[in-house]
């Protein structure tokens, strides 16, 4: 059989606060992203948690929510996805996420 051209494909993942989820997804409509998968986790970054106050008790917490956001697109709109995705995420204050790239194989 004749072999094609399968242009590279990259998986970006963002994962950042919840509350810029709406702003995020807006974001990546204007950049024509066709699809995406949303997941809530919980983490930490550098910042390693946070101390909360709750009915006069100190407690940490450990793993704060999150939102996962997954694209998978060419290596040729990666870089409109990041943009797009920190564009709308980022708040400048610490614990505003982080955004990752990697190689996809293959889509099934």
């Amino acid at each position: 059989g004749a072999e094609y051209e399968v242009p590279q494909m990259k998986l970006v993942t963002a994962i950042f606060k919840p509350s810029r989820l709406d702003a995020v997804i807006d974001a990546l409509g204007e950049a024509d992203v066709s699809g995406l998968t949303v997941s809530e986790v919980r983490g930490y970054g550098r910042q390693q948690g946070k101390t909360e106050v709750y009915r006069g008790a100190e407690y940490e917490v450990r793993l704060l929510p999150k939102v996962k956001v997954e694209v998978a697109c060419s290596a040729a709109e990666a870089e409109r996805v990041v943009e797009a995705i920190t564009g709308a995420a980022n708040t400048g204050t610490i614990g505003d996420g982080k955004v990752f790239v990697a190689d996809l194989e293959s889509i099934v």
